[in-house]
């Protein structure tokens, strides 16, 4: 599965930076394939070379479903970004909150799970809201840090969106922390990222935090 960036590409063509204030981009994620037999027949070799015997009735099935599973985690869904003209001239905070982040630790292959907080200061265009959500799902869909994920979408919305600021929270449970290891059950890790008017100027930024810890619900578990 590759890690390259997504990319948002126009209906019509043209150059990137002409694309990023159109209406409708089509948002694509690289494909190199996916080989669900060659999944299937590494994961019954891992699954044996653990001691599990997968010649069992309830087991037989486990390596293709596994082989599924992984591939559906890490696979991004295409979707059209959708952009409005801003005619209202609305230049508040449009925040969605709790958005569920589903991703795979990259370092033992075992899921974090949390919420996202995506929020941003429009400027000439308004985005659909469902779409926060789709550009948390897209960058969440591969191999990833909590790190990463988090400055990805930032960046993204940033440079696609042209907002006058741009802020993203995650809080995410990691079970390669709370399952193996130091087994601390109930840890979560939160990191965030700022662009523009939300990490250059004070009080948008207090008001960023302020809104999205308002009334927080519980991380996301499942």
């Amino acid at each position: 599965m590759t890690s390259a960036p997504l990319r948002a590409l126009p209906f019509n063509g043209g150059a990137p930076a002409e694309a990023a204030l159109r209406p409708v981009l089509r948002v694509v994620e690289p494909s190199t394939g996916v080989d669900l037999v060659a999944a299937e027949e590494a994961a019954a070799a891992f699954l044996i070379a653990l001691g599990v015997d997968v010649d069992t009735e309830s087991l037989a099935a486990t390596p293709a479903r596994m082989a599924r599973a992984y591939a559906e985690m890490l696979s991004p869904r295409p979707f059209d970004l959708t952009t409005f003209p801003n005619d209202a001239k609305y230049d508040e905070l449009i925040i969605a909150r709790a958005i569920p982040v589903r991703s795979v630790c990259e370092h033992h292959l075992l899921p974090f799970i949390g919420v996202a907080h995506v929020g941003y200061l429009p400027g000439e265009r308004i985005l659909g809201l469902s779409k926060l959500a789709r550009v948390v799902e897209l960058f969440a869909r591969r191999p990833q840090v909590q790190e990463r994920l988090t400055q990805q979408v930032a960046d993204w919305l940033q440079d696609h969106v042209a907002p006058r600021g741009v802020g993203v929270v995650v809080e995410a449970e990691h079970l390669c922390m709370t399952m193996r290891g130091v087994q601390a059950s109930g840890a979560t890790t939160i990191t965030s990222a700022l662009h523009g008017q939300l990490r250059s100027d004070a009080a948008s930024r207090a008001e960023f935090f302020t809104l999205i810890a308002s009334q927080q619900p519980a991380v996301h578990r499942g």
